[in-house]
């Protein structure tokens, strides 16, 4: 789970201006939906219950599912079209892990623009948007028309709409014929990483193939924000009691030994309001 303490920011102020900005969304033809969507048959899902642990099977419906993450420029059109302001942006920071320390610390501005911070690397266009919240998340979709993925939808794609056993989403080893299959961590986290897959930090959309149903990034690169909520347990419900959100796919953090959630069956979780640099999403449609 991913924890931040946050102080939570927002005045009467800024809540109306969500609200009115919320208001203002029309509903814009982005496109025929088929060339930037996959169908997903509908078909039973055999997983396992995150919270009971138990066997669980789950009834899905057909849906259609971006076939790719929302990209940098894709959030920018919104943001630009409907003058949204996002949760980084109000609260002033946002998530940001700092590899020297390995810990993760709320940097000042901080945004979808510039993840790491203003002192850090300008978002490129075609890399996956992050440092934005379920909530910045949920807007965007509605604004296209669409919604976020359930986390049981996601999981149903990323095994390819098939009853299989395999472990990520293009079969069984993170590495084959000498390539990587997608951008994690390589090295011993969060000691060091040695960047073999050729990115340290976010890669461009799609760039390591897409699995049988033409989906791209369904494990490593960024997590991704689900509809789901999520109650915390353990220690994690002792620091912060507050109900998450759930999360799919794992991210370019991620060591197989500390945190192997570019499995199929991959999952963490946060809360709505959190902005993370290693956070993204796509979206679905009935």
């Amino acid at each position: 789970m991913i924890q931040l303490k946050k102080i939570k920011q927002r005045t009467l102020f800024g809540i109306v201006l969500m609200a009115a900005s919320l208001l203002s969304f029309q509903h814009i033809d982005h496109g025929d939906a088929n060339s930037e969507m996959a169908f997903v048959k509908g078909g039973t899902l055999v997983t396992t219950d995150p919270i009971t642990k138990q066997s669980k099977t789950v009834k899905l419906k057909p849906f259609h599912l971006d076939k790719n993450l929302v990209t940098v420029a894709d959030f920018d059109a919104f943001v630009k079209a409907t003058k949204y302001i996002t949760e980084a942006e109000k609260f002033g920071n946002a998530a940001v892990f700092d590899s020297k320390t390995g810990t993760w610390l709320l940097v000042d501005g901080a945004n979808y623009h510039f993840p790491a911070g203003r002192n850090g690397r300008k978002a490129e266009l075609n890399h996956p948007v992050t440092q934005v919240s379920w909530n910045d998340a949920k807007a965007y979709a509605k604004w296209k028309g669409k919604r976020l993925p359930t986390q049981w939808e996601w999981e149903h794609a990323a095994k390819n709409a098939e009853d299989n056993k395999q472990q990520y989403t293009w079969g069984s080893d993170l590495v084959v014929a000498g390539k990587y299959k997608a951008n994690t961590w390589q090295g011993s986290f969060p000691s060091y990483n040695t960047v073999e897959d050729g990115y340290e930090f976010t890669s461009p959309v799609g760039i390591f193939g897409a699995n049988k149903l033409g989906l791209t990034d369904m494990g490593g690169n960024v997590w991704q924000w689900c509809e789901d909520s999520i109650e915390p347990t353990g220690r994690d419900a002792e620091v912060d009691p507050a109900m998450r959100k759930v999360l799919r796919g794992g991210s370019f953090l991620c060591d197989p030994l500390v945190c192997h959630g570019f499995q199929v069956t991959g999952r963490s979780s946060s809360t709505p309001e959190s902005s993370l640099m290693h956070t993204g999403f796509r979206c679905a449609k009935d």
